[in-house]
């Protein structure tokens, strides 16, 4: 059984850092495409960044240069490190996963900025 578990969640102050994780069990996240989307209240679901196995990481241009996304293979753990964040951050966030398209989403982890 695939399940994928988010944390790290919560709330910040805009400029403030968050590290969420994702810990993958029932699949190797090595060979697997993954990424982290979000979704805000009102809005549509959407891409943040995405790995793809072997290659290298990109990002919607709303969170280049703030967010970074890597992966621990020995933990089977994938991450997105926010930083400079916005109040436009503010959404829940998912961990997903897939050999082509996404197959597999995590609960998600609510990630709030507000001051």
């Amino acid at each position: 059984q695939v399940q994928l578990v988010e944390s790290g969640g919560g709330l910040v102050q805009p400029g403030g850092s968050l590290r969420l994780s994702c810990v993958a069990s029932g699949i190797a996240i090595s060979i697997y495409n993954m990424g982290w989307y979000r979704q805000a209240p009102g809005k549509q679901r959407e891409l943040v960044a995405r790995i793809p196995a072997g290659g290298r990481p990109n990002y919607a241009d709303s969170v280049k240069g703030r967010f970074a996304i890597f992966r621990d293979y020995s933990k089977n753990t994938m991450y997105l490190q926010m930083n400079s964040l916005k109040p436009e951050d503010t959404a829940v966030y998912y961990c997903a996963g897939g050999l082509r398209e996404v197959a597999y989403w995590g609960q998600g982890t609510q990630v709030t900025v507000s001051s």
